[in-house]
């Protein structure tokens, strides 16, 4: 089962927000402004793709409690095999993986119609332990996800919708609890069929999807490494900072950002004041937005550092391989 948790950001190395700030008032850039009302209007990233939702899906290693009326000797609990197959009395194997509970139970009763005049089977899945991953990146519905406890790379980008780039497979980083960083082959994953790319995945692990195109933003002030810097279409304010090199020595205030974007079609420029330290340590996503091509982003000094916020961002560099 895959629903959406609260957000705990002190716990992970980054946020994942599929969340673009909307319009605020023109102000200079590096000015000053005064603080600038959040949006009141937000859209929401998908839970899941249109159709049968995540969360009804049978997967490998899903327990299902079935019971057949008036025949009690066929009430147990089958475990769902790698193959997506599970071992039934009477009928032996049957498929189930994949499909919907209800599909899943059809798939049975079919098979036992062989044995039986009119099977009346209920299944259901056991609820199972869960575990929290975050999905980062070039994904359809970036976020914080419960999944299954023994989850894998592909449940946790099924979760995120799949990849929101179309063409070949990109890369993916997968980031463990004990801050091993392990690549993942998408193309061969999902293309080829590889099954050793689909790792699994522990407590608090971070997957990391790279996009399929390369922007440059501009990221100036209280940074180590002022100037242009790249990053993947689809890539958060937290991780162009990260880029920029947000230490301590810098200095960096981070509950006083200053986005600046100009739109290419019509010249209007607009200017948000994001507080990052909301995003990283409390989880708010409106202050971790999506970044567009030639943004720049401002980082003014600060007087007093949050230690925690530029550790989550040291680490947030140390993930994405800057």
């Amino acid at each position: 089962m895959i629903v959406r948790s609260p957000h705990r950001f002190a716990a992970v190395v980054a946020t994942a927000v599929a969340v673009l700030l909307g319009a605020a008032p023109l102000r200079a850039f590096g000015q000053e402004p005064g603080p600038i009302n959040p949006p009141t209007q937000v859209t929401q990233p998908a839970t899941a793709p249109s159709g049968t939702s995540v969360s009804s899906v049978v997967h490998p290693g899903d327990t299902l409690a079935i019971s057949v009326f008036e025949h009690p000797d066929l009430t147990q609990n089958a475990v769902v095999q790698a193959d997506g197959t599970i071992q039934y009395p009477l009928v032996g194997r049957v498929l189930v993986g994949g499909m919907s509970v209800a599909d899943a139970r059809d798939s049975l009763t079919s098979a036992l119609k062989k044995y039986l005049k009119h099977p009346n089977v209920s299944l259901s899945m056991v609820p199972q332990c869960t575990i929290s991953v975050m999905v980062l990146g070039n994904v359809k519905a970036p976020g914080k996800y419960q999944v299954r406890s023994g989850a894998r790379v592909a449940d946790a980008i099924s979760a995120a919708a799949g990849v929101a780039t179309t063409g070949e497979y990109p890369m993916a980083r997968v980031s463990q609890i004990d801050g091993s960083l392990t690549p993942v082959n998408l193309q061969k994953l999902f293309h080829d069929g590889d099954a050793t790319q689909n790792i699994e995945l522990e407590d608090n692990a971070i997957v990391y999807v790279v996009g399929g195109e390369t922007i440059r933003v501009q990221v100036l002030g209280a940074v180590s490494r002022p100037g242009n810097v790249e990053i993947n279409k689809g890539d958060h304010l937290s991780m162009a900072v990260a880029r920029a090199g947000a230490e301590a020595a810098s200095r960096p205030d981070l509950s006083r950002v200053f986005v600046t974007r100009k739109d290419p079609a019509t010249g209007v420029t607009t200017s948000y004041t994001v507080n990052l330290n909301k995003a990283l340590e409390q989880g708010d996503e409106r202050n971790d937005p999506v970044l567009a091509k030639d943004d720049k982003v401002f980082v003014p000094e600060a007087r007093g550092l949050s230690p925690l916020s530029i550790g989550l961002l040291g680490l947030l560099g140390r993930f994405l391989g800057f």
